[in-house]
Order: C-alpha cells, then sequence, then structure tokens
C-alpha cells in the first residue's frame, strides 16, 4: 500500500516498536508486525493486531504495572 504519511513510498512486511501510554502505565512491545514504509519508516499495524496489543495493556494495567519492554508475541490460532 502507498504510505499516507510520506505519499511516496510503499508499505512492506516488518516489525516496529510500539509504546502504549495510559496514567502511571508505559508499555512499550518490541517485534510488533506490521506494514512499514520502504521510505519514511512510518508503520501500519493491524486492526487484530492492535487489539491484541490493548488488551494485553489492559491486563498490564490491572495488574499495576508501571513501565514495562516485552517482546510481542502474538496469539496462536489453533
Amino acid at each position: 500500500m502507498k504510505c499516507v504519511v510520506c505519499k511516496t513510498g510503499q508499505t512492506r512486511p516488518g516489525k516496529t516498536t510500539i509504546t502504549l501510554e495510559r496514567g502511571n502505565l508505559t508499555l512499550v512491545f518490541k517485534g510488533v508486525r506490521a506494514e512499514v514504509c520502504e521510505n519514511c519508516g512510518e508503520a501500519y499495524v493491524s486492526v487484530e493486531r492492535s487489539r491484541e496489543l490493548l488488551a494485553s495493556a489492559e491486563a498490564a494495567a490491572q495488574a499495576g504495572v508501571e513501565v514495562e519492554v516485552r517482546e510481542f508475541v502474538t496469539a496462536q490460532v489453533q
């Protein structure tokens, strides 16, 4: 797909780092699969992957996590 940020690059499968913050919680997910622009590096994460990230962040918030860095592992489909 054409990048909507730089409007010149094409996206390719890759990985990115996502940082989520809410109140006292800072959660960093490394190695998140995404479509990444070959020109500017903008990353696009799927709706499904976004839901997984937000669910994981909510669980961390409920557990009282304040700062954490995680390697992202997507749920396995059986």
